[in-house]
Parts: C-alpha cells; structure tokens; sequence
C-alpha cells in the first residue's frame, strides 16, 4: 500500500489518472496501459504482482485483482498475487527472488493500492516506473515494476493503518474489477504480436 497521494511525477514519468466508475473506465485503462508497454514486449513475458492482503479491506486491492485475473487464464500473462496466495510485507523479498528466478527479462507491471486526497478517492492511477509497496505504514520494503497500477482506496493524513482497515469493501472490488477487466482487454488488445514462446526458465534448463 502506497500512501504518497503526488504518486506521479508528471513532468519526469508517464502517468494517467481514471475514475473507476467513468464510462469505458476498463477500456480506458486498457488502451493507457498497453502505449506504456515497451516496444519489445512481445519477446518478453508479462508479469503482474499484485500487492497486498485480505486481512485488511482497503489493502486488499492487489490480492482481489490477482484473484480476478487468475479466473480469465490470461495468454501470455503471469499473475503473482490472489487471495489464497498474497504477496505483502512478510513474504515480498522472497517472491520477487523467485519471480526473477522463473522469467526470462519479465516486463513487471505493480498493482496496488494507496491512499490519496478526498477528491481522488476511486481514482486508478497508470503510471512508469515502480510503485512503492508499505510506504503508507512505515515499512521498508522494495520497489516493484517496471510500470505500475495504483488504486486510491481512501484518504491519507491521519491514521493510515485504520483508515486502510475501515475502507469500504464495496469501492475496492468496484476498483479491482475495473483494473481485471482493464487487464484483460490489454491482452486481447496484444494478443496477435505475442509469439507463442514458453517464457519459464525452468523450461529452457
């Protein structure tokens, strides 16, 4: 969980801002994330690592995501992250070793959630570079993705840690939705220029 409600710098990264509720929103997020993929994408595996818990309503964003995502199959895509297999503070080092040690020159794409202003509240947030997992409740944790998605879940300033336990469920599943949905029209959308090539390392040993 992120808490940094300025996540993006605009004048140095690629960013872009989607209400989750707008019309299209999934389509949206879709078309925003596959013009930041980089040009060689179809020669590399795409990685998704959904951060967070379902021991804590607002934190649980990533997990409900990852979750979504697993039950489409997606071509071509790895998701790292669900409600049965979390990635959080306690296990994040040690999954995203085996991450790197399962793909070859993954494409990894953070999805999380964070807290923000009042007025940006319900807002997905697409942007380069990584996102910043614990930020939002003082733990040092490592930066994930070469991209990321971020879901503003509730508003920050005063008490993070119950503000994240009190979000209500019903925004955070409207938001995971729009993100699994955004995701899957993306790899319908690249789904012809990727080649049919079994990215695991443990395949090429």
């Amino acid at each position: 969980m992120n808490i940094n409600p300025n996540i993006f710098d605009k004048k140095s990264r690629s960013a872009s801002r989607i209400s989750h509720d707008e019309v299209s929103a999934s389509n949206k997020l879709a078309i925003e994330v596959k013009q930041m993929l980089p040009t060689d994408i179809g020669h590399r595996p795409i990685v998704l690592v959904c951060i967070g818990t379902d021991r804590s309503t607002g934190d649980s964003l990533g997990p409900l995501v990852g979750s979504l995502l697993e039950e489409k199959s997606l071509p071509n895509l790895f998701v790292y992250g669900t409600l049965e297999n979390p990635i959080h503070a306690v296990n994040m080092i040690e999954k995203l070793e085996s991450i790197k040690q399962l793909h070859i020159n993954p494409f990894i794409i953070g999805i999380d959630a964070c807290l923000g202003r009042v007025k940006s509240v319900g807002v997905i947030q697409i942007a380069a570079g990584p996102v910043k997992p614990g930020a939002g409740v003082n733990k040092d944790l490592p930066e994930v993705g070469d991209m990321h998605i971020a879901g503003i879940v509730n508003v920050s300033g005063f008490m993070e840690f119950m503000v994240l336990q009190n979000t209500r469920l019903s925004l955070v599943m409207k938001m995971a939705k729009t993100i699994a949905n955004g995701i899957h029209e993306m790899s319908l959308m690249n789904h012809s220029n990727w080649s049919a090539i079994d990215w695991s390392k443990e395949q090429t040993l």
